[in-house]
C-alpha cells in the first residue's frame, strides 16, 4: 500500500503545483514523512515537515488529499507556531482551522472530512476567531499541529508516545516489524524565530510565482498583501502621528530675548484638538476599546491634547459627545450602546457642522463600512482591527 499512497500524494502535489502554484510552492518546501499511527491519526505538522498516517492518505480522495497538504502548507506560511503567545492551544489550534478552511474552500478545493468550517469567520484572522472560540467544545482539528511542548492531538486520549517508545534500529520497540518513526521534538522559542522568517520568504517567493503565472486568486493575494506588510507597533505609529499633530512649534515671531541683532525663538504651545470615534457596530470587543483608551490616555499628556470622543455604529451615540481636557484622565464612558450596522459618515458630518476643523481625528475601527465619498480637510487616522482597506487617510493595523 505504501507505494500507492507515495503515488497520491505525488500527484496531489503536482495537481497544486500546476492549478495552484502558490499552495503548490508552499508544499513543495515541505518535506513530506509516514507517520507511526500510535502519534500520528491522520496528518499534521510541526512546521518542518509534513507528517502523514498512511492508512488516513488512503481513505481520502485526490482531491481531499490536496486539500490536506495545503492545509498544512498554510499553518507554516501563516506562522501558526510563532503566533499562539499567551492562547490556550485547544482554542488556538481551532481558531487557526477556521482561518484556514474558508480560504482553501473559496478556492475551490474539496474538504477532508471532518475539517472546521464556518463561513462566518472567512476573511478573518486566527486571532480574531480565537475569542469566538467556546471551551470544550466537541469539534476538533481534523489534523496535528505538533510544533508546541503541548503538542499533544486533542483526538487522543491516551498517553503520547514519545521519542523514547521508539528506537532507531530495524524493529519497533517490541522487535517486530518495521522501524517506526519517532514523534517530532517541540520547537524552542529560538526554532520557531527562525522557522518564522524562513515560512515568511517563502510565502513571497511562492506570490511572486504564482502571480506571474496569474494564478493567484483575490483572497489569498490580501491575505499575502496583509502579511508582507511591515509590521511596526500600532502604539508607536499612534504616538508618532499624534505628536507630528501638536502645535507645539517655535516661532520667530515673538522673540523670547535679544542679544544684538540676534533673535531667538520662543515655544508657542497651544493646545491641540483630537477627535477619537470609537466604532461599536460590534466587532470591536470592550476590552479592546479599553486598552485603546488608556493608550491614547498616555500620549495626550505628552501633547497636550484636548479629546472629543464620539461613539458610532450606524448613527451617533446619543450619550455623546464626551469632552476630556487635557489635565482630566480619558476613560472609556460607562454606557457606550452599539451594535447596529457600519457608517463612517455620520462622523464627518458632524464634525463638519462643528464649523471648526480638529488637529486630528483618529477612527478606531474594522474599517468595514460606508466611508464618505470626499476626504476631508483634516488629517485622519484609521485603527484598523481585520483587513478591511479604507479610501483615504493614514491606516495603521491594529492586529
Amino acid at each position: 500500500m505504501s507505494d500507492e499512497i507515495e503515488t497520491k500524494l505525488s500527484a496531489a502535489r503536482t495537481r497544486l503545483i500546476l492549478d495552484r502554484p502558490f499552495l503548490g510552492a508552499l508544499v513543495l518546501r515541505m518535506p513530506i514523512k509516514a507517520a507511526d499511527p500510535r502519534w500520528c491519526q491522520t496528518i499534521g505538522t510541526d512546521a518542518r515537515a509534513l507528517y502523514y498516517n498512511p492508512a488516513y492518505i488512503d481513505g481520502l480522495t485526490l482531491e481531499q488529499t490536496q486539500f490536506a497538504l495545503a492545509h498544512e502548507a498554510l499553518h507554516c506560511a501563516l506562522s501558526h507556531f510563532a503566533r499562539r503567545e499567551h492562547r490556550v492551544k485547544e482554542r488556538w489550534d481551532k481558531a487557526c482551522d477556521l482561518a484556514i478552511n474558508p480560504l482553501l474552500v473559496k478556492e475551490g478545493m474539496t474538504p477532508v472530512p471532518d475539517a472546521l468550517y464556518d463561513i462566518g469567520f472567512e476573511g478573518m484572522m486566527a486571532e480574531e476567531i480565537y475569542p469566538f472560540i467556546k471551551e470544550n467544545e466537541e469539534d476538533q482539528p481534523h489534523d496535528q499541529h505538533l510544533y508546541g511542548a503541548d503538542s499533544k492531538s486533542s483526538r487522543d486520549t491516551g498517553k503520547q508516545p514519545s521519542s523514547d517508545d521508539f528506537d532507531s534500529g530495524g524493529s519497533d520497540s517490541s522487535g517486530e516489524g518495521p522501524a517506526r518513526t519517532p514523534p517530532p521534538e517541540p520547537l524552542g522559542e529560538a526554532d520557531k524565530e527562525q522557522l518564522s522568517i524562513q515560512w515568511r520568504q517563502r510565502l513571497a517567493g511562492a506570490a511572486q510565482q504564482a502571480m506571474q503565472a496569474g494564478k493567484l486568486g483575490a483572497s489569498l493575494r490580501r491575505l499575502v498583501d496583509h502579511l508582507l506588510q511591515p509590521q511596526l507597533p500600532w502604539r508607536m505609529l499612534l504616538a508618532r502621528y499624534m505628536t507630528a499633530a501638536s502645535r507645539d512649534d517655535y516661532s520667530y515671531m515673538r522673540p523670547s530675548r535679544r542679544e544684538g541683532e540676534a533673535i531667538f525663538p520662543s515655544l508657542r504651545s497651544s493646545q491641540t484638538d483630537i477627535v477619537v470615534v470609537l466604532d461599536t457596530s460590534g466587532s470591536i470587543r470592550p476590552d479592546e476599546m479599553r486598552d485603546f483608551v488608556t493608550e491614547i490616555d498616555a500620549i495626550k499628556g505628552q501633547v497636550r491634547a484636548r479629546i472629543t470622543l464620539q461613539a458610532c455604529d450606524a448613527e451617533l451615540a446619543g450619550d455623546g459627545p464626551w469632552i476630556y481636557e487635557p489635565w482630566e484622565e480619558f476613560e472609556l464612558p460607562r454606557n457606550i450602546r452599539g451594535g447596529g450596522g457600519t457608517r463612517f459618515t455620520p462622523v464627518f458630518d458632524w464634525v463638519e457642522n462643528q464649523g471648526q476643523r480638529p488637529d486630528l481625528l483618529v477612527y478606531f475601527t474594522d474599517a468595514q463600512g460606508e466611508f464618505p465619498r470626499q476626504e476631508p480637510r483634516f488629517p485622519v487616522i484609521w485603527l484598523v482591527k481585520g483587513r478591511g482597506e479604507v479610501p483615504w487617510g493614514q491606516r495603521i493595523q491594529l492586529n
